[in-house]
């Protein structure tokens, strides 16, 4: 098992230098392009494939116990290791990245985005598959800061180099961000790690802040909790999210969605929680504070875009909806409590799935339409989706409503049991306080379904154009009867969209292989919660009593 999760971590790396030599004759295919692509999603099966496996072979019984751990010396003068492992929290992380790594490979086969060698592209793809995996894996301070930053480059150049319109500003507008929140970040970890002698987190977990005062422990969470926040993004740290998004070719969108702004609410439980708890308490109520402003204000600006005539983008809308979403989780993890972080846990593992659902599917209506303006989609009536391509509709309107949150889905469980452990927060923290959180989380979800609802309305709902409406010519009167069955002659006034309106595909075949794991996952998260809570809340309770079982 430790050689499968060193296998995950590091393949992708071998990987991504095999996709910049030139293919050998006999497996070029139709072109050298096609060749590097299969290859991407060649390797990024493999790696899933083994997660799989991993996780099968992942002893359920003891979720609690870092499991496939390595351990070895390298850096002795200051006690860094290359230490991996894996336990109930991490794992989802572990499957969901490779999961949707290689969906993004498999979609990308089909449809490259537009820009320089596909080479370039897998690299790049698989370079960031590694940094995020290892930083899941990584049990060293020094190592989870390194991994964490590993993923800037690759992003910045997906997005630089494949992105649409300004792309430039919103690649620099990210990385200079996250570079900035990560040089804080890492005075953090120094201080933490010069301070105890060891950067090991489970060593430091064990210990449980018990080496560290609680001053340096308050100066400690300050430093680290602001690089994670940015990296979440929590607002108000959060204006590079809408731009990297919006510029960002689909499968850039997916990734740093579904698993890239996981890294910072990841950080939070593993290194912020166990190892400077006095500090996380001091702090609490001002995470948790800021949370629900994000809540509240990813949800207005989601309805002020999707209001007509407005001007919204819809992958736009979808990266403020993430800052609503990432709320949730921060408040849970502000709870400190183990109801708040598995339900901050659970949200991040539904958020990976549903987000990236949604970029996939704002992806494909960008690329029938050209734009993913709102109002260019909608028109006057609506873009009618449910009548135009109905299988795409009916994945839209699947998403949208996970994502605020329906019972049965996933997007519920998470969202609930952040709000119950801000019911009853840790011992210390004021219930008054955290109670009315909780009333703003709740009002926060009344937000997300009514700009959600919105956008299905405007963009699933509506007048088939003309051309596309079976059996009416482009100059046919513009009445027609309600039902199609003999006998009714009800009539009523149908706005005809706007002459020329082209045609679209419903779904592809492809698509339907990207996109149905995502669906599939977020029912089977819906109705089985136990599949993520078996394994998180062990682990969470272990973490949150200093490594104590």
């Amino acid at each position: 098992m430790q050689f499968l999760l060193a296998f995950i971590v590091v393949g992708p790396l071998v990987g991504a230098a095999a996709a910049l030599l030139p293919a050998p004759p006999g497996l070029r295919g139709t072109s050298p392009d096609q060749a590097v692509l299969r290859h991407g999603v060649t390797v990024t099966g493999a790696i899933l494939l083994a997660a799989v496996v991993l996780a099968l072979g992942f002893d359920h019984d003891q979720p609690s116990r870092m499991q496939a751990t390595t351990d070895i010396k390298w850096i002795p003068a200051l006690d860094v290791r290359i230490h991996l492992g894996i336990d109930g929290i991490s794992l989802p992380l572990v499957v969901l990245t490779a999961l949707l790594t290689f969906l993004c490979a498999l979609y990308s086969y089909f449809k490259m985005p537009a820009g320089p060698s596909p080479k370039a592209f897998v690299a790049l793809l698989l370079v960031l598959e590694s940094g995020t995996l290892a930083t899941f894996a990584v049990l060293d301070l020094l190592l989870f800061f390194l991994a964490f930053e590993m993923v800037l480059i690759p992003m910045y150049f997906l997005i630089a180099r494949w992105g649409g319109d300004e792309r430039q500003a919103a690649a620099w507008k990210f990385i200079l961000y996250t570079l900035l929140g990560s040089v804080v970040m890492l005075l953090g970890l120094l201080l933490i790690g010069l301070q105890t002698g060891t950067f090991d987190m489970v060593a430091l977990a064990t210990d449980n802040g018990r080496g560290l005062t609680s001053s340096t422990q308050v100066i400690a969470v300050l430093a680290i909790g602001v690089g994670l926040a940015v990296k979440t993004p929590m607002w108000p740290l959060h204006s590079w999210l809408p731009d990297a998004h919006t510029a960002a070719p689909t499968v850039g969108s997916v990734l740093l969605a579904g698993v890239l702004l996981k890294m910072g609410t990841y950080g939070f439980v593993r290194i912020v929680l166990p190892i400077a708890p006095d500090g996380m308490h001091t702090f609490a109520p001002y995470l948790a504070a800021f949370a629900v402003a994000g809540i509240v204000y990813g949800s207005l600006a989601c309805l002020a875009l999707a209001r007509q005539g407005a001007g919204g983008d819809l992958k736009r809308l979808i990266a403020y909806s993430s800052v609503g979403h990432m709320g949730f989780v921060l408040l849970g993890i502000a709870t400190m409590t183990p109801t708040g972080v598995n339900g901050a846990l659970f949200a991040n593992i539904a958020h990976g799935l549903i987000t990236g659902l949604l970029f996939f599917l704002v992806g494909a209506l960008k690329d029938r339409y050209g734009t993913a303006d709102l109002d260019t989609l909608a028109g006057a009536t609506g873009a009618a989706l449910y009548g135009r391509a109905p299988r795409l509709g009916g994945f839209l309107a699947f998403g949208a409503v996970a994502s605020l949150g329906l019972p049965g889905l996933a997007g519920f469980w998470g969202e609930m049991l952040t709000m119950f452990g801000a019911f009853d927060p840790a011992d210390g923290l004021s219930r008054p306080a955290f109670l009315t959180f909780m009333a703003i989380a709740g009002f926060g979800t009344l937000l997300t379904a009514a700009y959600l609802l919105v956008v299905v309305r405007r963009v699933c709902m509506g007048v088939i154009p003309a051309e596309q409406h079976a059996g009416q010519s482009a100059g046919q009167s513009a009445e027609q009867p309600v039902g199609k069955s003999a006998g009714k002659s009800a009539v009523r006034p149908v706005e005809q969209a706007p002459a020329g309106t082209p045609a679209i595909a419903d779904i592809q075949g492809y698509e339907f292989a990207a996109w149905t794991p995502l669906v599939a996952l977020t029912v089977l998260a819906g109705l089985w919660p136990a599949v993520l809570l078996g394994l998180t809340d062990p682990a969470v309770q272990k973490l949150l009593s200093g490594g104590k079982s």
